[in-house]
Parts: structure tokens; C-alpha cells; sequence
């Protein structure tokens, strides 16, 4: 089953997974983080979960971008490292997919660290294409 995570309870039950992905997150500040993006960037939390544990999390937000109209930013994406390969992943994606076509999104991206080359291969699998860079620097 796929829930939105909204209450307090519902968010703080993803942290476990959250955190194989963010590990410098903290459970005593998570949910007041979690508050803090859905306030400031419109950030929502959804969470995949079979026989009662989160087995699977997704943090996204809706947003415009001139170059490709309406799109779903996927922010966060993470399968508990126990269950991967279950099909828990692909379910989510798919929820995640169906959620930014009913928003009148057009297209769905991510940004993936280049060290995660598991994370790479599924994204492969599941059609996505590299279609830019993404760089930073540090302020």
C-alpha cells in the first residue's frame, strides 16, 4: 500500500528508510525538516509499505521550468536495502508516475549522485535517459 505520509506519526515512520539514503539526517530533527520543505517548496513524502513496514520512500515536489513546462522532481528516492530487488521500487516509481500525470506534469526528473551505480542501473531499466548535467559548487 502507498501513503501519503502527512501526520507526524506517518513521516517519522520513514526515517529509517530516509536515512540509508541521508544518513547526516537525524531523527530527532527529521520531521521538522520534513515540515520545513513541505512548507517552503511544496515537498511531499510517500511511502511504500507491505505487511505494515515502510519498505520503500519517495520526497518530491511539483514545480514550472521554462525549458519543459510542469514536471514532478523526484528529491528523494531510497528502497530499504533489505528488501531490494522485491519490486518495491518499481511499484513507487510507477505510484510516483500515475501522481505526475494526474498533476498535468509532463515529465518526471532526478538527480542521482554518480556513485550510485545501482541506483543507475534501475533507473535504466525503468526508461529514464541522462539528458543533462547537473553541477554545483559550494557557497
Amino acid at each position: 500500500m502507498i501513503i501519503r505520509a502527512e501526520t507526524d506519526e506517518q513521516i517519522q515512520s520513514t526515517f529509517a528508510v530516509m536515512h540509508q539514503l541521508r544518513p547526516h539526517l537525524s531523527a530527532e530533527t527529521y520531521v521538522a525538516t520534513i515540515r520545513d520543505l513541505m512548507a517552503h517548496v511544496g515537498y511531499q513524502l510517500a511511502a511504500l509499505t507491505d505487511d505494515g513496514q515502510v519498505r520503500a520512500v519517495a520526497g518530491y515536489h511539483l514545480t514550472r521550468m521554462l525549458y519543459c513546462d510542469r514536471i514532478l522532481v523526484l528529491d528523494d528516492f531510497v528502497t530499504d536495502e533489505r528488501v531490494r530487488s522485491h519490486g518495491y521500487g518499481r511499484q513507487l516509481l510507477t505510484w510516483l508516475k500515475e501522481e505526475g500525470r494526474a498533476a498535468g506534469c509532463t515529465e518526471l526528473h532526478l538527480i542521482s549522485n554518480v556513485k550510485r551505480e545501482g541506483a543507475h542501473r534501475f533507473y535504466f531499466r525503468e526508461d529514464f535517459s541522462i539528458t543533462a548535467f547537473h553541477f554545483q559548487t559550494r557557497l
